[in-house]
């Protein structure tokens, strides 16, 4: 049996009359009983990230009647976060995340403690953030984060349940190094920066995080009543188009860095640098490329100017389908390559994507192929749309 071990004596929490009310459907299984519930309601878990999987399992481990619930974000809810970050309104857009959680999980549930902490979750916090509790949920959407929260499990001994989504497809495993691999045991090294879409790149199926996060509420909840087989050692793999679930059988690494029998990471370091890229999206798109570059602003004023240029958006016909500038020519990335001898080594170019990573990765190609008079849109066409014209739509 493997259980977390709470600061609380469970034994010392005495469940009111309307409580017991409320959990009756728990109280009944042999699996939790009277007791199960105490445990539930003295353990403390931190959710990191309150958007598609942080809606599910911090609404699910609040129903359930965990005690205190952490929530770690600094976003504000926008309007298309609502597509699958569930645990918001269109009544909370514009108001910060943590604190639009907080108000549903508590009118969900008034008997738990919900703290917010509204920041990122960065080497500078995190050990202190995490120290108060029991577990640590992972709902993060980049690399340099999920190295960081398996780092500080590691170095806390908490456990780490982890999942990871895109398009249609989802990770879901809990790495403690006390009991099994780790993190970094399955991914000793980040890919290389850009390889890996994010989902604001690559898009996510919004029904696809409440399926994933409900498997992470449930996994830090078997953890919390020492019932079950939870995900140690195993990765499950699910993918909703096909409707199937895999399963990788996962094996400690004995040269990990950290949790290895000589380990070289002792300390938190600085993951942005580890993995080559943001680990947030805070602020003005960023790209980690060196390419020459402009803005919206002075593309805007060499087409007032009526200055000879070709612009490439080298998006997807489906996303063109959704916004674009009619001054553009379509050429996505992946048949650039085939595209090259369409172009004129002598004009001027710009080009551009979404947000500036994609295009940025076509002017490397335009500019090693020969095409020198070549620049990226900075901010892609997301930055035309909010600050050049705003009839567009943002997507």
């Amino acid at each position: 049996m493997i259980r977390i071990s709470s600061a609380v004596d469970p034994a010392t929490l005495v469940l009111s009359n309307e409580e017991i009310r409320r959990y009756s459907r728990h109280l009944i299984m042999p699996e939790v009983t009277l007791t199960g519930q105490q445990r539930l309601k003295a353990a403390s878990v931190l959710c990191i990230g309150t958007g598609g999987l942080g809606s599910p399992v911090a609404l699910y481990l609040a129903a359930a009647g965990v005690g205190r619930i952490g929530l770690v974000d600094y976003d504000v809810v926008e309007s298309h976060n609502l597509q699958r970050q569930v645990i918001h309104g269109t009544a909370q857009i514009g108001v910060l995340k943590v604190e639009s959680a907080r108000q549903r999980l508590l009118d969900l549930n008034p008997d738990i403690e919900v703290i917010t902490h509204n920041e990122i979750f960065s080497s500078a916090n995190a050990m202190q953030l995490a120290q108060p509790y029991d577990i640590l949920i992972d709902g993060t959407d980049n690399f340099p984060t999920r190295y960081l929260v398996n780092d500080v499990c590691v170095l806390l001994d908490k456990p780490n349940v982890y999942g990871s989504i895109f398009r249609f497809e989802g990770q879901v495993s809990v790495f403690w190094a006390k009991h099994g691999p780790c993190y970094r045991c399955l991914f000793p090294a980040p890919p290389p920066p850009g390889l890996v879409p994010s989902c604001a790149e690559g898009g996510v199926l919004g029904v696809l995080p409440g399926t994933v996060g409900t498997l992470q509420a449930s996994e830090a909840i078997k953890l919390i009543l020492g019932i079950g087989e939870p995900l140690l050692g195993r990765l499950l793999l699910y993918d909703a188009l096909a409707m199937t679930m895999e399963e990788v059988k996962l094996r400690k690494n004995p040269d990990c860095v950290i949790c290895g029998p000589h380990p070289t990471v002792t300390a938190l370091i600085d993951y942005e640098q580890f993995c080559g890229m943001p680990a947030h999206d805070q602020g003005a798109a960023q790209t980690t490329s060196s390419v020459p570059e402009l803005t919206v602003q002075e593309l805007k004023a060499m087409l007032d100017a009526h200055r000879p240029l070709h612009i490439i958006d080298v998006r997807e016909p489906h996303e063109w389908q959704i916004v674009r500038l009619e001054q553009a020519k379509l050429i996505p990335l992946g048949d650039l390559q085939a595209h090259l001898s369409e172009l004129d080594s002598t004009a001027d170019h710009v080009v551009l994507c979404r947000s500036g990573a994609r295009s940025a990765k076509a002017v490397e190609l335009l500019l090693a192929s020969g095409i020198k008079r070549v620049k990226n849109l900075k901010g892609g066409i997301l930055a035309w749309a909010r600050e050049v014209d705003t009839t567009l739509p943002l997507y």
